[in-house]
């Protein structure tokens, strides 16, 4: 999953991107295949009227019950750097809210037991500035995702010579998002010093 470069700055690193738990597009893709289902099970009387007036239903609960949700779900983007929580949605009309990482007040997370199962929950995140609190639903790992920006947080805080993330988290990262995570651990920089610790 990618994230463009060009909106980091110079000195800010990408550790996560994510977007919101696959669960969410299930009815969506339900509903087409029963779409598809319904049309071709119209055209086996070989009524061309029936299949007409079925397909054109079919089309129209598809785009607005199928396709339209999941184009939402495919444009709503959670990215963590290490110096900001970037959200960034919409399909034709985009909008994104930053929240930097320094005004980072508190991170709760809430999850009832069908969520606990899936592995996903609403994180709930507190800031000093104007727009006071912010909820992120259906967050994969919402606790690990909880722990990363509370590490964040308190290294921005810290006196650090760099933006360079902590390897265990990085390490932590990786393991738990595979190919959802793109940052530090994943990045080719890493994956060329493992290759030169085996080569020694």
């Amino acid at each position: 999953m990618g994230f463009p470069q060009r909106l980091l700055a110079d000195d800010e690193k990408l550790v996560l991107v994510l977007r919101r738990h696959i669960s969410v597009i299930f009815v969506p893709i339900l509903i087409f295949v029963l779409c598809v289902a319904a049309v071709v099970l119209s055209a086996l009387p070989g009524n061309a009227v029936l299949l007409i007036i079925v397909a054109a239903v079919a089309v129209v609960i598809a785009v607005r019950w199928a396709a339209w949700p999941v184009l939402v779900w495919f444009n709503t983007v959670y990215a963590i750097t290490t110096r900001r929580l970037i959200l960034r949605n919409g399909v034709f009309n985009r909008s994104g809210h930053d929240m930097p990482l320094s005004r980072l007040n508190d991170v709760s997370f809430t999850h009832n037991l069908f969520e606990r199962m899936l592995g996903c929950g609403t994180l709930v995140v507190e800031s000093g500035g104007e727009h006071g609190q912010l909820l992120l639903d259906d967050v994969p790992k919402v606790e690990l995702v909880q722990r990363t920006l509370y590490r964040l947080s308190d290294e921005l805080r810290g006196v650090k010579d760099n933006d360079e993330l902590d390897p265990v988290l990085a390490k932590s990262l990786d393991d738990a998002f595979d190919d959802e995570y793109r940052g530090p651990a994943g990045s080719g920089e890493s994956k060329d010093h493992e290759a030169g610790e085996h080569r020694s």
